[in-house]
């Protein structure tokens, strides 16, 4: 009997263990993403850039005033993570090593100063994505999405 109750403590212990240690590793949008953002994206994506839906209204007119969608809080990314948007912010940050021409998106030269600098950046983001897509929205099966991790906290 103390054999079984030892063996089941261990295991607990063992999965728990398991668990912290995954959930301690995982990046977030308030640990890493959050100051990413902020350092690279939000003179352009900040509070004063209009949301999805208004970008979508008059994009020449936005883009012209160098103003994308909104991306200043994890609500607003999410739009183009796993939302109405999802793939959108994959398909500009990428590096180009997905696509059959090799060209980046156009947003990844933002992701740093340095081509080091632009690629640990997008390390973490694909970390927190998980799921990392370049179709569009509506080429996303249901699989594709519950992939999308993207965790805030």
């Amino acid at each position: 009997m103390l054999k079984k109750v030892s063996s089941a403590v261990f295991f607990v212990a063992v999965v728990t263990g398991s668990a912290f240690a995954a959930g301690h590793d995982a990046v977030t949008y308030e640990k890493e993403i959050k100051k990413i953002m902020s350092d690279q994206c939000l003179s352009c994506h900040g509070s004063d850039a209009p949301t999805m839906v208004e970008f979508k209204k008059d994009q020449e007119k936005f883009k012209k005033a160098m103003k994308g969608p909104r991306a200043d809080t994890y609500a607003h990314l999410m739009v183009m993570v796993n939302g109405s948007d999802t793939g959108a912010l994959m398909r500009r940050l990428d590096d180009g090593k997905n696509t059959a021409n090799g060209k980046p998106g156009n947003m990844y030269d933002y992701l740093g100063k340095t081509d080091g600098e632009k690629a640990k950046n997008l390390a973490v983001i694909k970390k927190w994505i998980g799921g990392w897509t370049l179709k569009r929205s509506k080429d996303i099966t249901e699989e594709e999405r519950k992939a999308i991790k993207a965790i805030e906290k």
